[in-house]
């Protein structure tokens, strides 16, 4: 059994949890159960539920990443939930521990991304090649250790594995991400880590602001490694 559901912000409308790494966010044909399944439940039980729960998905993180998943709890909220995500209206923060001492310190990486379907990777190639995509993101230093760097990342595009491959094309592969150029192994998960959302209530069209601490492990290997 999975450990249990940490809960970060709830209302009428909008459910925000907590993905740990190596969690789907939505089932797939390993059968594994996925946050989705997870949230359904935990609502199902909480308000005594006797038919099956809605829950919206309006975005994903990719297997190996932890931290906020957004789920809509009715139809309505998924949609403009939704519509926020794919207008980048909605402003995602990330850490990650990466290879190396990251020089200059801050700054924005611009790259074209292809993505290959049949083997699901991203690679960085000319602006001319057919089907690539801008992917524009900004960064900074939060700490340096021995030979790791904690970086604070927001993405202005909203491309498949761009913070992976663009932080590697960089020369700074993220911890435990083997994919794409690390030479450490992470059990099955990156240091990466969703740590906040800023989006506006679907209803109350307020500023919502979602965060969640990285993993604890994290500080440990900034240290060490």
């Amino acid at each position: 059994m999975s450990s249990p559901l940490t809960v970060l912000y709830e209302d009428n409308h909008c459910l925000a949890v907590v993905k740990p790494a190596r969690v789907l966010v939505a089932g797939d044909r390993t059968g594994d159960e996925s946050l989705l399944e997870q949230a359904k439940a935990y609502l199902k039980a909480k308000y005594q539920k006797p038919h099956a729960v809605y829950l919206g998905l309006v975005h994903r993180l990719d297997r190996p990443v932890s931290g906020v998943v957004l789920f809509a709890r009715t139809s309505k909220a998924a949609a403009r939930l939704s519509d926020q995500f794919r207008q980048g209206t909605i402003t995602k923060l990330y850490q990650a521990l990466v290879e190396g001492r990251v020089v200059p310190a801050e700054g924005e990486l611009c790259d074209w991304l292809l993505k290959d379907e049949a083997t699901n990777t991203v690679r960085t190639v000319a602006p001319e090649t057919a089907g690539a995509k801008s992917s524009r993101l900004c960064y900074r230093t939060l700490e340096t250790g021995r030979n790791l760097t904690l970086v604070e990342v927001q993405p202005l595009t909203g491309r498949s594995h761009q913070i992976r491959v663009q932080l590697a094309t960089a020369g700074h592969p993220i911890y435990g991400d083997g994919k794409y150029g690390s030479q450490n192994s992470g059990g099955g998960e990156i240091a990466l880590h969703a740590a906040a959302l800023t989006f506006a209530h679907p209803t109350s069209h307020e500023p919502i602001t979602i965060a969640a601490a990285v993993p604890a492990d994290w500080r440990t290997l900034l240290r060490t490694i």
